[in-house]
């Protein structure tokens, strides 16, 4: 067996998942699915005292600091890798008590967190809903003729959370003019003229919006007069 690292401070024994078959130097018990060796010979954990311990894998950060803070005895779990040719942590030893005690304190984490989660959820779409508001009045104060319902419905497109689209980026954000012509032009170019058709039928981008542009500006041409249908 290659040598076993040497136990960090206060972190307890050293317990070992075998690669062979071993059996208990004392009790001739086995195979031993965990030992701890005791001046070169194996010992099963009953033999070692350790046989009340209760096993906890590695991966829950949290759930293993506290499983050690809980127990008074807890002992770390090794296995050899023989690519890497050392011994790797697997995980803990440590009282039953004392990891049922952890888990409900990370519990009461996970309920903290599930509330702050809502909190912040809730926060965000009060947000998106004054960003939204904005933006659309934004669109009305450049464009007065453009319909109510549809100023709203182009600023809830485009300001929609994590999409990517003009009115998440900074200048959109920042509410700046050509963010927000961007955005009327893009659905008026979508809904009011045969924009998605052409491309539908192969043509290249830029010459589709080359056929299109004044058909898109005509639209904002009446959109910019006050007295145009509002809606």
């Amino acid at each position: 067996m290659a040598r076993l690292p040497t136990p960090a401070h206060r972190t307890g024994p050293l317990v070992v998942q075998p690669l062979r078959r071993k059996q208990c130097a004392e009790c001739r018990g086995g195979p031993l699915r965990l030992l701890i060796l005791e001046e070169g010979a194996p010992r099963c954990l009953d033999c070692a005292d350790l046989g009340h311990l209760v096993f906890l894998p590695r991966g829950d950060t949290a759930l293993t600091r506290r499983a050690r803070e809980e127990s008074a005895l807890s002992a770390v779990v090794v296995r050899f890798n023989r690519r890497k040719a050392r011994y790797e942590r697997q995980g803990i030893l440590v009282e039953e008590a004392a990891l049922a005690r952890a888990e409900v304190r990370c519990l009461a984490d996970a309920e903290a967190r599930r509330r702050r989660r809502m909190r912040d959820a809730r926060r965000r779409a009060a947000e998106d809903v004054r960003f939204t508001e904005a933006f659309a009045a934004e669109i009305r104060r450049l464009f007065p003729g453009c319909p109510v319902e549809r100023a709203q419905g182009i600023a809830a497109h485009a300001s929609v959370r994590g999409s990517g689209r003009v009115g998440r980026s900074a200048a959109g954000r920042a509410l700046s003019e050509g963010a927000v012509v961007s955005a009327v032009v893009a659905s008026v170019r979508h809904l009011e003229t045969p924009y998605d058709q052409l491309l539908m039928n192969g043509v290249p981008r830029p010459e589709a919006r080359r056929r299109i542009a004044a058909a898109v500006e005509a639209v904002l041409g009446g959109w910019r007069t006050t007295g145009a249908e509002a809606g």
